[in-house]
This record gives structure tokens, sequence and C-alpha cells, in this order.
């Protein structure tokens, strides 16, 4: 089928289900997908780039199993072991991405859930920057019930970001402690909630393009509202760390078709921008219309914002938040 008609059609109101012959995204020419893929992008997401920085809030010793996971408690790697930050270090840079213009900023914990204290502690350090900063707040704490959920929400976030990581048939070869319907119930929740659901996963598992386009449309019917995209950066001491790393074309194949499946959503750019030209610039240009910045928070972290909302802006894209017009 021609990439660009089928963009065309779905600006015009068609879904892609899994009623269709997915294959066509897969088979199809790569430039001809792409450009379909931004048409859909600037039809539905316009040039906003939405920007979201991330602090490690709590790290290590999760009891989870997730075969990617430095932070694995299951597996030996050189991974940063820390309780629940001091809310003044979270507060710091969250005011820090702000001056920098990043539209949301998260705190994302190690572990199954965030609970008892540490949770607490979140709840307060959320309400704090909610009434200091300007900056949309999204969290990443695991299998949250409603209730807590209703907290970070009454807190002030406004986000909630819980990956589904694969497929429904590869999620089992990927983690073996909780189910991919312990995750499908948790982003039910969220929506319920009234906040945003932020939920993708990860290629380069070892996973075939039939498990990609699942998840493509896994997050479809879940009306997921951001979706970030990880290419897997393999980690010595973790189950995979010996799996070869995905080509710049596999990356943009995926991101686009993602597009194809998900009009409405963010498709945003999360780990393995390396692998890509230019941090993602041919990205940006094959539907994604988000991106985790910052680098996670390091000393390079204004650097690497910078240069981010430069490139960006080098597209054409607008990179300034609502917060600041």
């Amino acid at each position: 089928m021609n990439m660009i008609a089928l963009a065309e059609e779905i600006i015009a109101g068609r879904r892609i289900t899994r009623q269709d012959d997915l294959n066509m995204f897969l088979t199809c020419d790569l430039n001809e997908l792409c450009e379909g893929a931004d048409r859909i992008r600037s039809y539905f997401i316009g040039e906003k780039v939405d920007l979201c920085s991330i602090i490690n809030g709590r790290s290590g010793r999760c009891p989870e199993d997730c075969k990617y996971c430095a932070q694995s408690a299951h597996y030996h790697t050189s991974c940063e072991i820390y309780d629940f930050l001091p809310e003044e270090k979270i507060l710091e840079a969250c005011k820090m991405n702000e001056s920098e213009g990043v539209d949301r900023f998260s705190i994302v914990t190690a572990g199954r859930a965030l609970t008892g204290e540490e949770f607490q502690k979140a709840i307060h350090a959320f309400e704090t920057m909610h009434a200091e900063c300007k900056i949309d707040l999204c969290a990443s704490m695991g299998f949250l019930n409603a209730e807590q959920l209703h907290q970070l929400h009454e807190a002030g976030v406004t986000s909630y970001h819980h990956n589904i990581e694969t497929s429904r048939r590869n999620f089992p070869n990927i983690c073996t402690t909780h189910t991919y319907d312990q995750k499908l119930e948790t982003l039910k929740l969220v929506k319920e909630e009234g906040m945003c659901a932020c939920s993708g996963g990860i290629i380069g598992m070892g996973e075939t393009w039939e498990d990609r386009l699942d998840m493509a449309v896994s997050l479809a019917e879940l009306g997921i509202d951001s979706i970030p995209i990880n290419a897997l950066m393999p980690i010595p001491g973790t189950p995979l760390e010996n799996l070869p790393q995905l080509t710049e074309d596999e990356i943009l194949r995926t991101i686009a078709f993602f597009r194809y499946i998900n009009p409405c959503a963010n498709i945003r750019l999360a780990a393995g921008r390396a692998l890509l030209t230019s941090d993602g610039e041919l990205a940006f240009q094959s539907g994604a219309s988000a991106s985790i910045t910052g680098n996670m928070l390091t000393t390079a972290a204004c650097a690497t914002i910078r240069s981010d909302k430069q490139m960006l802006q080098d597209l054409g894209r607008d990179v300034t938040p609502d917060y600041l017009k």
C-alpha cells in the first residue's frame, strides 16, 4: 500500500486496528513511511515538541527481574544504590529544568511500588514543586493503587509513566516477577484518575517485528497519551548485555509505524538516542514529537537541554513550554 495515501486516510479519520494487515509497515519503503508519519505528526500534534526530564528519586535494589534493567537486585551491575533523595535536591533539579524551559519534570523510583514513608516524602516533594514552580509534574513509581494516584494528582502531578515494555507474547521473556495484565490495570487506573498516561517500551530486546507492532496497537487500544520509545542500550551484568544494538533504520521504522497506529499521541524519544543521527534529527522528521532530555540530570544536563532545543529549533519546531507563553 502507498504509505502517503494511508497517512492521508489516517488524517481523514481512519484508525489502524489488529484486523488490519500490519505487515505493510514492515515491507514498505522506509522513506515513504517516514514522510507519511511526519505528515500525521504535523496534522495531529503540530510543531510543538514536548520535552520532559527525569530525576532518579530512588535507585537500585529493585526486587523485579526485568532483564534489561541495571537497577534489578537480581543482577550484578555498577548501578548506584540510594534511598529516596532529599527534597532539596529534587527541588533544585526541578527549578533547573524549569529555568531551561523543559515542559515536564518527573521523579522516577526503582522498585515494585513506592510506599510508606518514602511515598509520603514524594507527595511532599511534589506539593513543594507545585507551589514553587510552573513546570508540569510527572511521576513513575511502579504499581500504585487508585488512592496513591489520587494523592499524586492532588499534589500537582498531571502525568503518570508506566511502560508496558513489549508485547503481551514477549513479556514473560523479559520479566517474571509481575505480569503484563498488572501493567494494563495500573494504566487503566491512571486513565480513570484523569491523568495523562505515559507508557511505551523498549525495542531491541530480542523481540520480533510483530511484537513491536503488537505493542503499538496495545497502546492505541489503551488510549495512551505519551509513548516513550527506548532503544535498548545493553548494560553489562544484565541478561541482555550481549544483544546487538539496533540500526538507525530499525529505530526509524518503529517510530514511524507507531505514529501511524497512534496518530494523536506524543511519540517520545527516550533511551538510545545516541544510536540516531544528531541525537534524533531524522526521528523528529519520521513521526516523533517529544523527547526525554537533560541527560538524567548529570552535570551535562543544561548543555544537553540547550543542544536539544537548538536542534529542534533548526527543524522549525516550537520548544517553548506552555507555562512560558
